[in-house]
């Protein structure tokens, strides 16, 4: 029957056609949202955040454990205002997706401004480091774009890798199409290092939670939290800068602001541990202004300190 040897094979090159029309279905998608008005990509990205939880029940309740954890003065009701508010911004941020990897460099500059407090071009070797807002693909990408027109040496970001073969190549290659490189993040370390010392623009966004190796429980919102320790040790080595980089979304919802701020001083030091406990409070004064801003969809808590129970 259907002229294949076992039916197992039936179904898989089958459930490979389905995957395989759907990833060129949202391949189009994506390119619809590229060249449609801007306000209509915001509608649509409200539109696919009020059924997103509905699909997503392990992340509706990974979220609030997370804004429980941080805010546990907050009422459920409070906290569940967050939530909706943060799924909100989710929405969108993946609709612009589309027009931030597909359309053009007018398109970008029209809803991303990046503002900067220091020379970029100066050469000095720095590692800019920022955290996991939703409107951290916009920043980066109108990063690369503003580097690019700066004639400036390319930025390089972290990635890892996804499972979804059809997307993995493409997503690298438009995240990459300004000029910025993209490093597997585990990988490439003594390059990385190279890089800063010769004063590329090489972004770190460490507030996710790695795993144990290099890594302490420090502060985040009260909560020990595992955090690598890398932006400390790596700009020790490589004799940096350590300066901050945050997109944030305007007051009005127009669009977002790339901000680059001054190196902090008197970082790093000899000790690690406290440099990451202080880029921490550094992350949670970004943060407390705009709460639902903040990607509470990661399992920030994932490993906890011997003895503690699991937040999720």
């Amino acid at each position: 029957m259907w002229g294949y040897s076992d039916r197992g094979s039936y179904v898989r090159e089958k459930i490979f056609f389905v995957k395989t029309l759907l990833n060129i279905l949202a391949h189009g998608f994506l390119w619809l949202l590229a060249f449609i008005p801007y306000r209509w990509v915001v509608a649509v990205g409200y539109g696919l955040a009020s059924i997103a939880p509905t699909f997503s029940k392990s992340r509706v309740k990974v979220i609030k454990a997370n804004l429980k954890a941080c805010f546990p003065n907050l009422s459920d009701e409070e906290r569940e205002r967050l939530a909706q508010q943060h799924w909100r911004l989710l929405g969108r941020s993946f609709a612009e997706r589309g027009r931030l990897w597909l359309g053009s460099e007018k398109s970008i500059t029209d809803f991303v401004t990046v503002t900067t407090s220091l020379d970029v071009t100066d050469g000095r070797p720095r590692l800019y480091v920022g955290m996991h807002m939703v409107g951290i693909e916009a920043g980066l990408i109108a990063t690369s774009l503003y580097l690019k027109r700066l004639h400036t040496n390319s930025g390089i970001t972290l990635y890892s890798s996804i499972k979804n073969a059809y997307f993995e190549p493409r997503i690298k290659k438009w995240r990459e199409r300004f000029g910025a490189r993209m490093f597997l993040r585990e990988k490439h370390g003594r390059e990385l290092l190279r890089e800063i010392r010769r004063g590329t623009f090489v972004c770190l966004s460490p507030d996710m939670d790695l795993g144990r190796k290099d890594s302490e429980f420090v502060p985040f919102f009260g909560v020990p939290t595992n955090t690598v320790l890398a932006v400390s040790k790596m700009a020790k080595l490589a004799g940096a800068e350590v300066c901050p980089i945050f997109t944030t979304l305007r007051h009005d919802g127009s669009g977002y602001d790339c901000h680059i701020g001054e190196p902090w001083p008197n970082f790093p030091t000899d000790d690690p541990v406290a440099d990451t406990a202080r880029m921490n409070e550094y992350f949670e004064a970004v943060i407390r202004p705009r709460i639902p801003e903040y990607y509470w969809i990661h399992k920030r808590f994932k490993n906890r300190p011997e003895g503690q129970s699991s937040i999720y």
